[in-house]
This record gives structure tokens, C-alpha cells and sequence, in this order.
């Protein structure tokens, strides 16, 4: 642990986070406390942010000790060598899941289309509830959350994309209190050839929603 986040793994070149839900990984208007901040009090130097996650998104976050180490994992970004995968619970309401699909649909960004790639695979499904695993092939904002809604496919506890009368509904009589969409798994290429792949575990309350929906945990 370091003053609260939870380490996946640690070498001379990377810290590998579990990022709690709630948390934003940067500083801004009413985010005093923020992953950067947190790394910058307790550790010497500072890890570097190489992604994002959005602040009710919870998981793997990579961040590099080195300015070498984070030019190297810019390029493996920006190359689209790194392959992330998420877990979604959704409620699918009248649209038929398939077993995997493929969304290429473009979305804004400041201003402009850009385009935008997201496959998903379902691994359980029951009461009207479906739980995905999500590879981004693009990196826009809120990429997972906007596309998924635009497929009928929101996912729970999404209170910009999502059924909102459905977490209304969820809250008070399920307990389900927070966006369920967990980064789950992150593999990068490193120099010399070896990948780097650290999984983190769904938090508590994803797999006590799960529980009370009526699905497995994972």
C-alpha cells in the first residue's frame, strides 16, 4: 500500500495501481484529492500519469518512474500496443446481446468526429442484466460508457450515459451505488520484448451488485 492505493505490481520502471472508484486521477474543480496528488506526497519522484481512468471507473492504472520509462509507454499507447480490457455490468432492456460484438461508431471530441472502436464479449447474463468484458480499440473520452448507451446496452450506475430511472431504481431497492465499469486488465510491451499484464480484482461492491442481480461473480 502506499498512503491508501493499492499496488499491483512494482518495478525500477513502472507502479501498476488498483484506482478506487470515486477517486479522480488528476486535480481539478472540487478534486483536491487525486491520484497525482497522493503519488506526489508519498512517493520521491513522482510517478508519471501515463493513462486515464474516468473517477467512478475503478482498476489497473499504469504510471512510469522514469521519463524514459513513461516516453516508452506513451508510444505503446499511442502505437495502440497496449491491450486494456474492462468488466460492464449493463442492462440491456429490448436489445439482444450477443455473444460478441463490435461497435465502430465515431464520436466528438473536442469539436470534431473522430473515430472509435469497442469490442465486447458477454460472459454471464440473467434478470434482464448482462455483465460484458470490454476491449477499447480507441481511447476517446468516456469511450466505453458513450458507446455502450448508444447500443442499448447503459451501464449501471452511469449517471451521465446511463438509465438514470433504473439507478434510481437499483439504489434504493438493490443497493447499487456506483457506476459498475472496472478496468480489469492491462498488457503492455516492454523494451527487450517481455509484456507486462497485471489484472486487478473487481472491488466489493461490483461483486455484491452482481450477487444481488442475480449474476456470478467473475
Amino acid at each position: 500500500m502506499t498512503k491508501g492505493i493499492e499496488v499491483l505490481y512494482e518495478d525500477d520502471e513502472c507502479l501498476v495501481i488498483n484506482k478506487a472508484a470515486g477517486l479522480p486521477v488528476q486535480g481539478g474543480k472540487g478534486a483536491a484529492v487525486n491520484l497525482d496528488a497522493i503519488l506526489s506526497a508519498s512517493r520521491k519522484p513522482r510517478p508519471l500519469l501515463t493513462h486515464r481512468l474516468d473517477k467512478d471507473t475503478s482498476g489497473v492504472i499504469l504510471t512510469a518512474k522514469t521519463p524514459a520509462a513513461a516516453a516508452w509507454f506513451s508510444r505503446e499507447f499511442a502505437g495502440k500496443r497496449v491491450k486494456k480490457q474492462y468488466l460492464a455490468l449493463c442492462c440491456p432492456g429490448k436489445t439482444a446481446v450477443q455473444d460478441r460484438g463490435t461497435i465502430n461508431a465515431r464520436l466528438s471530441a473536442k469539436g470534431a468526429l473522430k473515430d472509435a472502436l469497442t469490442r465486447y464479449e458477454l460472459l454471464e447474463a440473467a434478470g434482464g442484466f448482462a455483465l460484458l468484458r470490454i476491449e477499447p480499440g480507441t481511447g476517446r473520452m468516456h469511450q466505453i460508457r458513450r458507446h455502450l448507451s448508444q447500443e442499448g446496452l447503459p451501464i449501471i450506475g452511469d449517471d451521465k450515459y446511463g438509465d438514470f430511472a433504473l439507478n434510481r431504481r437499483l439504489r434504493s431497492g438493490s443497493g447499487v451505488k456506483r457506476m459498475l465499469l472496472h478496468a480489469s486488465r492491462l498488457a503492455i510491451p516492454l523494451p527487450g520484448g517481455r509484456i507486462l499484464d497485471v489484472s486487478a480484482p473487481l472491488p466489493g461492491y461490483f461483486t455484491e451488485a452482481l450477487a444481488a442481480l442475480g449474476l456470478p461473480a467473475v
